[in-house]
């Protein structure tokens, strides 16, 4: 843009102010003295080509499928293929889960996604008394190799791509999940797939950790490299920004710490010896989508043109799909409402349409229930047929970044990257995401930010429809997911037959290979996938390396 055109805009937004705002303002003031986003960016009252202060267009924006990736990571986005669809899910036992599974994939939906219950996320066995009454309750409960069978039953794994949202124990159940292919003779070069496998986190923002972070990150480094030659299909870490957000973050805050531990594990991975193109291809993100439109559609669009320069200029990646973020976004969990659910199906519906609008490659949508239980059956079809409205329906998918060039959306993007990038100078100065978890600065940003948005609520700054304002109506449902208590029972007694059929000599032996390895500095992936084999449980596995790395406690940040 030219100077004479900065004048000629500038000279018409003045006259406007003059012949139609200032009489509108002095007949009524606006609804508030400041608009902003939850990231403290203000919202003008109109956007004009003069606020993307130095955007270029082929340098900032481009193309889809070409750097900065900007407009998305494909050429042809959701004109050649829509996203995948799933619906996270697991409760009880691999049985029940199972049903479900196999329900949804009837129903339309394109994507497993695998939810475990605490116990199997902190590397305990059903019968460990830590796991006494939460076995099967927030996800479902695997403890062997007959439970990951069970759970896999009639599902074609060279055809589906599996999403399974575990950290701690990533490993354990990707071993699982590769030996349940192999007794199928679908080979490991067929499955395709993902593990959250994201630890940091897990420190900041949601607890289900087990061992301290450096161990963690060798646990981590050891699946890129044995996953780069083995399983080349499979995604080795989803890199969370979700539970940031959901702790309480801004979006900014999402951006810039989901970033900031995505270079702790690309340095950590150089660190090990590997070379940036041979993994940073299978690193994948998962991100959060709250309610402010506008600004989730900019926040995608500007970790994608962060991470592309972050992955190019800091690591000196040259193979393009190094440099491609690909993401998994699911609404936001914390902005459903015990009030009111059936508000949460409109919700959740703008959110999800902001993740279409915002180039999502995978997307997972809330259920009206939830914050009240696990989804029903119904609930459950009813998110999905969220996504497939929005997909076959409304049209959003037949053009590739419809809100590309909008002033306000590359206005906020920019925006998101300079914030954002405050936050990651910072973070370098303590040393990396790492240094800077140790040392509870993320933790404490995140605290302080959550403290002041719910602040704005009961102050009724901001408001929350069913539950600060408009509170009249809508009573709670009365058929929401329960789940049956003898389900921890029988599973105690599933995991116990394990133990009394399996060769003992062969499981004890194997564990002690698993803690030699965690102990020597050897990859510790193929012990644990022989750990599997010998039908050795997710608990002792886990156990194998807490006596070599030991348990995280955690940073007091008060």
């Amino acid at each position: 843009m030219t100077e004479d055109d900065r004048t000629r805009i500038a000279n018409a937004r003045k006259g406007w102010e003059e012949r139609k705002l200032a009489p509108a303002l002095k007949r009524g003031a606006e609804r508030k003295k400041q608009f902003s986003t939850t990231s403290g960016i203000e919202i003008d009252r109109v956007y004009d080509p003069t606020d993307s202060n130095g955007f270029d267009f082929t340098r900032d924006l481009g193309f889809p499928g070409d750097y900065p990736f900007t407009r998305g990571v494909q050429p042809t986005m959701y004109r050649g293929r829509l996203w995948t669809m799933r619906q996270y899910a697991g409760f009880g036992t691999a049985e029940e889960s199972n049903r479900r599974y196999r329900y949804l994939f009837e129903q339309g939906q394109t994507g497993l996604s695998v939810a475990f219950d605490l116990p199997t996320q902190m590397g305990r066995d059903a019968d460990h008394p830590l796991a006494s009454g939460e076995v099967g309750r927030v996800g479902v409960s695997i403890c062997s190799l007959a439970d990951m069978e069970t759970l896999l039953e009639e599902l074609p794994l060279d055809r589906i791509s599996t999403s399974m949202t575990i950290n701690a124990t990533a490993a354990i159940l990707l071993a699982l999940y590769l030996v349940v292919a192999e007794r199928r003779g679908v080979g490991w070069d067929k499955v395709n797939g993902t593990i959250q496998n994201d630890l940091l986190k897990e420190y900041i923002a949601r607890g289900t950790y087990i061992y301290p972070p450096r161990g963690s990150m060798r646990i981590i480094t050891d699946i890129f490299s044995f996953a780069s030659k083995e399983v080349p299909n499979w995604n080795t870490i989803s890199i969370s920004g979700y539970h940031i957000r959901e702790a309480g973050s801004t979006a900014a805050q999402e951006l810039a710490f989901t970033l900031a531990d995505g270079i702790a594990y690309v340095d950590a991975a150089l660190k090990a010896g590997l070379t940036v193109d041979s993994f940073a291809s299978r690193l994948s993100f998962f991100f959060n989508v709250h309610n402010n439109f506008f600004e989730e559609i900019a926040k995608f669009r500007a970790a994608r043109r962060m991470w592309a320069r972050i992955m190019k200029d800091r690591f000196g990646a040259q193979d393009e799909r190094s440099m491609m973020m690909r993401f998994h976004a699911q609404t936001a969990g914390a902005t459903l409402t015990a009030q009111q659910v059936d508000n949460n199906v409109v919700r959740v519906t703008l959110q999800a349409l902001a993740a279409v609008l915002g180039g999502a490659q995978s997307l997972h949508t809330n259920s009206r229930d939830e914050a009240l239980a696990l989804p029903t059956e119904s609930s459950v079809l009813l998110a999905l047929r969220t996504q497939q409205l929005i997909a076959y329906e409304s049209g959003v998918a037949d053009t590739i970044d419809p809100m590309g060039g909008s002033y306000l959306i590359e206005s906020l993007t920019q925006r998101l990257e300079q914030k954002a990038s405050e936050y990651l100078s910072k973070i370098d100065d303590l040393g990396g995401a790492v240094a800077a978890i140790e040392r509870g600065y993320l933790q404490r940003e995140i605290q302080n930010a959550a403290y002041l948005y719910q602040r704005e609520i009961e102050t009724r700054e901001r408001i929350i429809v069913g539950v600060n304002q408009f509170t009249s109506g809508g009573d709670p449902p009365t058929d929401i997911l329960k789940v049956n208590p003898e389900l921890e029972e029988k599973q105690k007694r599933s995991v116990a037959r394990v133990r009394a059929e399996r060769d003992s000599a062969k499981a004890a032996q194997a564990l002690k290979q698993v803690e030699t390895a965690a102990r020597d500095g050897s990859n510790v992936m193929p012990t644990i996938v022989e750990a599997v084999r010998s039908w050795c449980t997710l608990g002792e596995i886990a156990d194998a390396m807490r006596q070599v790395f030991g348990e995280y406690q955690p940073v007091n940040t008060l």
